[in-house]
């Protein structure tokens, strides 16, 4: 039995305390706990303590970190923009394993405890990026925990063989299926939608779809969405990523669509987007009780330079694009990076308390506000009770 003891660390909304962590689990809570024979002895010296930060939507199989600098194209459309992926992935031998484990060590440095990631798969690729990250998901599992989500990025039923990929990619284990823009990509959003809730079916794994359709189409998505999982039975078991639609349309449709998410218990995904694009009203929706979950999108990949696989980080952009300025409205974000992130990943044995998993960051910092708004790295992260990483170097 292996047993940790941290003194003096300051969790959200507790007062200061020690942590006895037995075997990868909190053990006890407590002011001045008794230091068992044995225990590695951890001084927190009042540290903040953060539950490991969850990313909950990336792309870990193109991310360019550590690859030479990439100039990004200008574009006009996502279609072009996803052309010009395939062109990168080509001219560069992008290899998704060595590419996801870099970004999974940037990941855990910054004190990342959990990941979704999507793995693109289409008719030029194959399983390449999908097997890439599965094996990095079995190779750092005592330091990360990676959900894959299987991804047609170029579309689906626009390129035959697509489909018959993604089963594919199920049975080899993928964890997540995942969809894009029934209407502007495939262009059949009967046809796309069958077809992605026959796959949850068949293989009995989560639906995560990309939805950047704005405005009217776009909740016509939702609604076509919502139906599925209704009839289908998959109420809890869908998340709706980017969600533009939901900034883009007037109160009386966006409350009618939270009444059916709520319902439905369908998450919701926002990573505070720039680029002028509508964002979903997460106060709103936090308020309103709709999951909600959060995450830093592509890393340095050929849409952009700028994201960086730091939770913090985009928790102050979260923040930001929201327009939060109080206490109480940056702790909902850490709430959405931490519990509510969780609770759309299923992951059971998450959250600061007694007999849950010991995933832990800790900061120098005032407070956790000012360390979202700061944004230091974690001198000490911990996944399961053992160090992962130091000072921003994983160990």
């Amino acid at each position: 039995m292996t047993t940790t003891l941290i003194r003096n660390v300051r969790p959200l909304h507790h007062d200061a305390a020690d942590i006895l962590i037995r075997d990868g689990v909190i053990a006890e809570i407590a002011i001045d706990i008794a230091a068992p024979e044995g225990a590695t002895i951890i001084e927190g010296d009042g540290s903040l303590l953060f539950q490991g930060l969850i990313d909950g939507h990336t792309h870990m199989d193109k991310a360019l970190i550590g690859l030479p600098w990439h100039s990004t194209k200008p574009t006009t459309t996502i279609t072009e923009v996803i052309a010009n992926e395939r062109q990168l992935r080509r001219e560069e031998h992008i290899d998704a394993h060595i590419q996801s484990t870099r970004h999974a060590h940037a990941a855990i440095a910054s004190g990342t405890t959990h990941i979704r990631s999507f793995a693109d798969i289409d008719t030029e690729w194959g399983l390449n990026g999908v097997r890439g990250l599965m094996q990095t998901r079995d190779e750092i599992k005592d330091k990360l925990h990676i959900q894959v989500v299987a991804f047609p990025q170029s579309g689906m039923l626009i390129r035959p063989g697509t489909v018959e990929l993604l089963d594919q990619a199920l049975s080899e284990g993928a964890d997540v299926i995942g969809g894009l823009d029934p209407s502007a990509i495939d262009r059949d959003p009967k046809g796309h939608l069958d077809t992605i809730f026959a796959l949850a079916e068949k293989h009995d794994v989560d639906i995560d779809i990309h939805l950047h359709e704005p405005g009217e189409l776009g909740a016509f998505s939702f609604d076509l969405i919502i139906e599925r999982t209704r009839v289908l039975g998959w109420k809890g078991r869908v998340t709706i990523s980017h969600a533009f639609a939901l900034g883009g349309v007037d109160h009386i449709r966006l409350g009618s669509l939270i009444e059916d998410l709520l319902d439905q218990e369908i998450a919701i995904m926002s990573h505070g987007p720039s680029g002028g694009r509508p964002a979903p009203p997460v106060e709103h929706l936090y308020n309103a009780g709709v999951r909600l979950i959060s995450g830093n999108d592509g890393i340095q990949d050929s849409w952009g330079p700028l994201n960086r696989p730091e939770m913090l980080n985009r928790a102050y952009l979260v923040c930001y694009r929201n327009g939060f300025r109080r206490d109480d409205q940056i702790e909902s974000v850490i709430d959405i990076i931490t519990n509510k992130s969780a609770e759309v990943m299923g992951i059971e044995d998450y959250g600061f308390a007694v007999g849950n998993a010991a995933d832990l960051a800790m900061i120098r910092e005032e407070n956790h506000c000012a360390a979202v708004v700061r944004r230091p790295m974690p001198w000490l992260v911990m996944k399961r009770g053992v160090i992962t990483a130091r000072d921003g170097v994983v160990v």
